[in-house]
């Protein structure tokens, strides 16, 4: 029981100490494209695959108002066949920045979640979006990694516990879009 205790506590402190003003320039970014008609793209790799996935769900139809445009957007974490293509063909670190070659356009968001900041495939696109012309947005742990200086906004959770830092990027991600949801209901 003293280990649920703890656990909770740290996450509970965690979020307590999130960057308020960071996460609020995220959710501007978010709105601006949204009003653009701009493509948010979201990536991450294993629990951080499942919460760009759940991030897509939530950001697609989560804010969707009746009879108003929504969200342009795509988790590239799930088209498994054109992932596991790029993988076998080519490496592992490219499986997010071909499809990006694809579909990226200047102004689109690019959003990509790692808990260390280091994973290869995420920084690789995270540059090609830059060259595109994208924002680019970075959910990041640890001690940010390469991922932090590769983005213009960067949320970062200061832990070196995975599941806690993934913890806190599904609580980040349920946040932002709530406030999202009424943001667009007041339009």
């Amino acid at each position: 029981m003293e280990h649920i205790a703890k656990y909770l506590d740290e996450v509970s402190q965690l979020i307590a100490n999130l960057p308020q003003a960071d996460i609020q320039a995220v959710i501007k970014v978010l709105l601006e494209a949204y009003r653009q008609g701009r493509t948010v793209f979201i990536m991450g790799n294993g629990g951080s695959a499942s919460t760009a996935s759940h991030f897509a769900c939530d950001l697609g139809k989560g804010t969707s108002q009746p009879g108003r445009p929504r969200f342009r957007v795509i988790s590239l974490a799930d088209n498994i066949p054109l992932m596991t293509a790029w993988a076998n063909d080519s490496a592992y670190r490219d499986i997010f920045a071909e499809q990006l070659i694809n579909l990226v356009r200047s102004g689109d968001v690019v959003i990509g979640i790692s808990g260390s900041g280091n994973s290869r495939n995420i920084t690789k696109a995270l540059k090609r979006a830059r060259e595109a012309g994208a924002i680019t947005v970075g959910f990041c742990g640890f001690d940010g990694g390469r991922l932090k200086d590769l983005v213009d906004y960067c949320i970062h959770v200061k832990s070196s516990c995975i599941q806690q830092v993934e913890d806190a990027h599904l609580v980040l991600q349920h946040l932002i879009c709530v406030t999202l949801q009424e943001e667009l209901s007041r339009l």
